[in-house]
């Protein structure tokens, strides 16, 4: 049999919601609101057609948790798009992706192979599961200060020590635009047995512009989570979870780990924004990446031109920890002008009316996508000229302590659960700590369940807490108590 190629002009679930509006169904189901006859407020909030497609799962538009027409359709059409065995369509966010490829590979006990610098979405899923993490710890740009990827010989190095290990996960790419070399990492794990789980939050882009760094259905790995809403186009929290065409793992295992977590009342605003998404890139992508990488490639060399900005590219590259760039990420290392990333993240906002994605110590980040205009580019490279010239002051020098390797002590799950005491946060050296702490975005974990608190951490967490960096993590709001294991 010849391969049959699907129409990816076509979308099943936008088509199927707009043959339920022309029926004139009366609604005696949920969502409560009926359309938005039952929420005047809201409806002329939203908008009458977003009310009217707010709808419950029934037989003419299918059921996320078990799909058998229209979501199965969009998923099938999406797996095509993206070079990928199977796509599931994912509406409690790329967190929900990140959990189920980790549940559906490892069990309670068993290892993965992770570098540190992750999500805590990752770590959270070790914390529900009890998986053990063996952490990589990934290079560090001192200048900029920010991790890097894995190099091979870490993974390699772990690999061997941890033969036990059921899978290696891999950011592809970093909230930087770092890149590990993905496609050596998949067949070194895949010669161990091991499966190879790939972050893809912000790697919608790799699967459809040219000449960018390889996606993780194209190296081979096993699964990917990708977020399609963060440069894809969709609505907020929706994703992708795709599985390769040569892995073992199968479409029934795979659906059942996600319904152990995943909502039974799929929005049906998100399912339709996927498969809408799905459709623009699957056939405008290559035009609509290649207008994100001029727009970024502009901005940057125009920043640049500033003076005292260091907006970074593929120059980085090493061919190891920085194996390629993601160049539609616009990354701006800030501290030559005498400020914090995150205090030019606070004067974009506060004084330009500027949103930049994330300001940490070191840097600020840009997210470009097809919906950014060059007035909107020229709009942001004279705020940051005019930031330099009215706050700019001697340089701040290299950051010492942006990122620091943990010494973990009790797996995640042991200390999320361990007998615990409150401590103030500052007197916590040498304690294991039972919580998070971390600024957000990006949401990499300064500290994580089970890792050992340190002067050096502490003073790293003192220090983004006075330059305003958003700390979230711990059940005290204010980030100054912190919950500990208990010492009899």
């Amino acid at each position: 049999m010849g391969v049959i190629t699907l129409d990816q002009n076509k979308a099943p679930i936008y088509e199927a919601l707009n043959r339920y509006n022309e029926a004139r169904v009366v609604p005696f189901d949920v969502p409560g609101h009926k359309h938005g006859k039952g929420n005047p407020m809201l409806t002329e909030f939203l908008g009458q057609t977003c009310m009217n497609v707010d709808v419950n799962s029934m037989k003419p538009l299918d059921n996320l948790c078990h799909p058998v027409s229209v979501i199965r359709d969009a998923e099938r059409l999406a797996a095509e798009a993206f070079g990928a065995g199977l796509c599931f369509f994912m509406v409690n966010g790329t967190t929900s992706s990140v959990q189920s490829m980790v549940l559906s590979v490892c069990k309670e006990g068993d290892k993965i192979i992770i570098p540190r610098n992750v999500h805590r979405s990752a770590i959270n899923a070790m914390i529900i599961s009890g998986v053990k993490p063996v952490y990589v710890n990934p290079g560090v740009n001192r200048r900029l200060g920010i991790p890097l990827g894995m190099s091979v010989k870490d993974v390699e190095k772990a690999i061997l020590e941890n033969p036990d290990a059921k899978a290696v996960f891999v950011n592809n790419p970093t909230y930087y635009g770092i890149c590990s070399d993905l496609k050596s990492i998949v067949e070194l794990a895949h010669s161990h047995g091991m499966k190879v789980l790939a972050d893809e939050a912000h790697g919608t882009h790799l699967y459809f512009g040219e000449n960018m760094p390889i996606s993780a259905m194209a190296a081979g790995a096993d699964m990917a989570a990708v977020s399609m809403h963060k440069t894809g186009g969709s609505l907020t929290q929706s994703s992708f979870l795709l599985v390769g065409k040569n892995t073992d793992l199968t479409e029934g295992h795979v659906r059942a780990i996600i319904n152990l977590t995943q909502t039974t009342s799929g929005s049906y605003l998100l399912l339709s924004s996927l498969d809408i998404a799905r459709k623009y890139y699957a056939t405008q992508g290559k035009e609509l990446c290649a207008q994100i990488i001029k727009s970024a490639e502009y901005a940057r060399e125009e920043i640049n031109k500033i003076g005292g900005y260091y907006a970074y590219s593929d120059e980085l590259v090493n061919g190891d920890d920085i194996f390629a760039f993601d160049k539609t990420k616009l990354s701006i290392y800030t501290r030559d002008i005498g400020l914090a990333g995150i205090e030019v993240y606070d004067r974009l906002r506060d004084s330009y009316d500027i949103q930049m994605e994330l300001g940490d110590i070191g840097n600020v980040l840009a997210i470009i996508s097809p919906g950014d205009r060059w007035k909107d580019i020229e709009r942001l490279v004279s705020a940051l000229s005019e930031i330099k010239r009215r706050f700019g002051r001697d340089s701040a020098g290299r950051i010492d302590h942006e990122y620091i390797n943990p010494q973990i002590i009790l797996s995640p799950k042991e200390a999320f659960y361990g007998e615990q005491e409150v401590l103030p946060i500052m007197e916590s050296a040498g304690r294991i700590s039972c919580e998070f702490v971390m600024c957000y975005p990006p949401g990499i974990p300064i500290i994580a369940p089970g890792e050992q608190l340190t002067p050096e951490i502490l003073e790293n967490i003192d220090y983004s807490k006075k330059r305003g960096c958003f700390m979230t993590g711990t059940e005290d709001m204010n980030i100054e108590k912190i919950r500990v294991i208990r010492q009899d």
